[in-house]
């Protein structure tokens, strides 16, 4: 009854940018938190930045002054702006939003996108 899609995702050179997307679509009365997490090869997934419905954000110290998140809750959208990217953010990206559902008793769950790949690699 939602769905979560990332976009964007991609190979870039070391210094490069990129732009996820996750579009959240379905039976949505509204969003609460927008999320970006990722998970490399062997690591537990880690939270890389959040947005909340009022607009706060907050970022992982590892990418703090080089990625931005942003959300247009006209399209149910959050995007992630990742510059001066750097080989340790290799990683799938997923997006979480936190969903208040138009099913009665409409209820708040996290749902989850299927992650998108980034490889910063020369």
């Amino acid at each position: 009854q939602v769905q979560v899609v990332e976009s964007g995702g991609g190979l870039v050179q070391p210094g490069g940018s990129l732009r996820l997307s996750c579009a959240a679509s379905g039976r949505i009365f509204g969003i609460r938190q927008m999320d970006w997490y990722r998970q490399a090869p062997g690591n537990q997934r880690e939270l890389v930045a959040l947005v909340t419905e009022g607009g706060s954000t907050n970022y992982a110290d590892s990418v703090r002054g080089r990625f931005t998140i942003s959300r247009d809750n006209t399209k149910n959208t959050v995007y992630l702006q990742m510059n001066s990217l750097k080989p340790e953010d290799t990683a799938v990206y997923y997006c979480k939003a936190t969903i208040q559902t138009k099913v009665i008793p409409r209820t708040v769950s996290d749902f989850w996108g299927q992650g998108t790949q980034v490889t910063v690699s020369s």
